[in-house]
């Protein structure tokens, strides 16, 4: 009885994951976004304008690097290339923007925050602003708001402001141009605000990112932008995937000459590992580069390293005498500690990576990073499962390579 159910669980099992694979894999991997190396994308080359008493140094493109980053960051654009070029440029290249007009406006403009009163009395800048983000107003207009937070010199200067003014317009300026002017109700002293008027969802999103990442130091002109194709060729890019796919073909062959049923388990729990990771990054929205997919091999291999590991260990308990669930059970427990160590280790190494990396060196690291958790996922929960309903349904050792 036992017996037959195990088989009808396989049997679902089985067909539940081949029709997952037939019907996700291919959207999951035409969404998946690809870097600059893989696809090309946009290239900006900012220059600063030198004003009048505002000499342009070193230190203030450094500064604009910086704000220009937190603010590409802030698009959700991942890998992006930006870098200082001379002594009064930027270049930014960023992987496949869709809106390349939108990126540049809000990537140059200065967002210059000021709060003044009718007289033209600056009360406030954005100096002392801790943060801004978008909300939808609550008179169901459909227009959006930005919501503002300030420090606590910010505080107390809009408090004062408030007070000042009350039953007057406040009027908000964004770079010169007004953009809302409440009247003061009465004075505010909590140190929030809110920005007002015909905003759409998207208008709201990146005025608050331009608040956010904080004035540029100096005026930026666009020099250059264009698109750019993929840093690598076509044919690399050819050879590198028919390089991995027969890699990969070659270890499902390998795990099933050399483990048979366990083999055929540790196949199919590639597949679901192959799921699980892309699934993943377009969830998180992360960008595969040629590095990143070098990555996501390396887990291929730490996943496969795993399974072998664990069915050594299956294999060491049966010669000692051991029933088949017994020495399944024995196995796992005696290559969870290699395993785990292992890669927790490489966890760590991704995540230094990650944290001080940028471009591909990141996208290694965050595919990488994905491509453990979900080896580590699939190998001690479902590959354990598996192989306790194949145990019931055959007792003959022979099927586990032994």
């Amino acid at each position: 009885m036992q017996r037959n159910i195990s088989i009808a669980i396989i049997a679902a099992i089985v067909a539940l994951i081949g029709v997952i694979s037939y019907f996700v894999y291919q959207p999951l991997l035409n969404n998946v976004n690809l870097g600059l190396d893989l696809r090309g994308g946009l290239r900006v080359v900012l220059e600063a304008e030198e004003l009048e008493g505002e000499k342009v140094t070193p230190d203030t493109i450094d500064k604009a690097v910086g704000i220009l980053r937190t603010r590409v960051d802030a698009l959700g654009v991942k890998e992006t290339v930006l870098y200082p070029q001379g002594d009064k440029r930027v270049v930014i290249e960023i992987a496949g923007e869709d809106d390349p007009e939108a990126a540049v406006n809000i990537l140059k403009n200065t967002a210059q925050l000021q709060f003044m009163d009718e007289e033209g009395k600056i009360w406030l800048t954005g100096k002392n602003l801790v943060d801004a983000q978008a909300q939808m107003k609550r008179d169901g207009t459909g227009e959006a708001e930005i919501a503002l937070e300030f420090d606590k010199e910010g505080t107390k200067l809009f408090g004062e402001a408030t007070t000042a003014n009350v039953g007057k317009p406040l009027i908000i300026v964004i770079d010169d141009q007004a953009v809302s002017a409440p009247v003061v109700q009465g004075p505010i002293m909590d140190g929030h605000a809110v920005i007002t008027g015909s905003f759409t969802a998207k208008e709201a999103q990146d005025l608050a990112v331009l608040l956010r990442s904080g004035a540029l130091p100096v005026s930026f002109e666009v020099m250059e932008k264009r698109s750019v194709g993929p840093t690598l060729g076509a044919d690399s890019l050819d050879k590198s995937i028919t390089a991995g796919i027969v890699g990969l073909i070659a270890i499902l062959i390998f795990m099933i000459g050399y483990y048979r049923l366990p083999g055929l388990i540790a196949d199919i729990s590639l597949v679901i590992y192959t799921i699980l990771v892309l699934g993943t990054m377009v969830a998180l929205d992360a960008v595969l580069t040629l590095p990143g997919i070098a990555g996501i091999a390396l887990s291929i291999g730490m996943a496969v390293d795993a399974n072998v590991i664990i069915y050594e260990r299956i294999k060491e308990e049966l010669r000692l005498g051991k029933t088949l669930v017994a020495a399944i059970e024995a196995g796992f427990k005696r290559a969870f500690t290699a395993i785990f160590d292992a890669n927790i280790t490489t966890l760590i190494t991704a995540a230094v990576l990650m944290y001080f990396g940028t471009g591909p060196i990141k996208g290694f690291a965050v595919t990488l990073s994905i491509g453990i958790i979900a080896s580590l996922l699939v190998a001690l929960t479902f590959t354990r499962y598996m192989l306790v309903l194949f145990a019931n349904v055959t007792k003959n050792e022979k099927a586990y390579g032994v």
